[in-house]
């Protein structure tokens, strides 16, 4: 394993893990720590050493009382300041890095199957769109310890790392984990056609639409019994306040 001075291009991938790992769960053992540091050639230690160094920096974890090692590198700080806030640069960039430290192309890296797109710049756009996605969704995913925040389901293929602004919406905020929520298939197709919602205060809300069919035992199992509930929250990636104000003003059909 390497001993030698951690580099910004580890440094980024280090970032990279830190977005896709719950930080209680990360420890020297976690799958994930273990997988990426074989790919860098670093111990399970050390890598897990830097992703509490970027926990020091979140400003969210510090809210909840919840922080990081106390210290770090200089050149963690300048990877957090460069890329924290620019989720489509990062997202990438850190793909392409982990794609080269494992000699593999992106596509092979990140598992896409896109053989039937010719190349070009068709291509390379939708490579990246792709790629961008897939951090999304794993960043939102593991923020909620890869449960639905409204019921709890655990099943990661029922799972979906839902947008609160749509993606055609807001452009700028497409790759933004604090514009995702994880939700369960039922309750995101349900949030996606604004039948339900979350409040700016966390709390779940259900349209009047719904309630027309409130006798049936299956709209109460799903939605009535998780009206007026608080969502389980994120310890990083909280939703947006404002996120969800847009949409309980423009999507949610009161």
């Amino acid at each position: 394993m390497k001993s030698n001075p951690w580099t910004m291009e580890e440094t980024i991938v280090a970032f990279n893990v830190y977005c896709k790992i719950p930080f209680k769960a990360s420890s020297k053992s976690n799958a994930t720590i273990i997988k990426y540091a074989n790919i860098l050639g670093r111990s399970p230690s050390a890598l897990n050493m830097k992703v509490g160094n970027f926990g020091r920096l979140d400003p969210e974890l510090k809210q909840q009382g919840i922080v990081g090692l106390s210290h770090g590198s200089k050149l963690e700080e300048v990877v957090w300041n460069e890329f924290h806030g620019n989720w489509d640069k990062l997202a990438y960039e850190s793909e392409l890095l982990i794609a080269k430290f494992s000699q593999k192309t992106i596509e092979q890296s990140t598992g896409l199957d896109i053989e039937d797109v010719k190349e070009g710049l068709d291509r390379q756009v939708l490579v990246k769109q792709r790629v961008n996605q897939s951090f999304f969704r794993s960043t939102v995913l593991s923020s909620y310890y890869f449960k639905c925040c409204i019921s709890g389901l655990s099943i990661p293929d029922f799972l979906v790392a839902s947008h609160i602004i749509p993606w055609s919406k807001n452009v700028e905020e497409r790759m933004n984990p604090r514009n995702g929520i994880c939700l369960n298939s039922i309750h995101d197709k349900a949030f996606d056609k604004g039948f339900i919602t979350i409040s700016p205060d966390f709390v779940v809300k259900i349209s009047d639409a719904i309630l027309e069919f409130e006798k049936e035992e299956a709209v109460k199992d799903f939605f009535l019994k998780f009206k007026n509930h608080k969502i389980t929250l994120p310890d990083k990636f909280l939703p947006s306040r404002a996120f969800l104000d847009y949409y309980y003003q423009n999507i949610f059909i009161k």
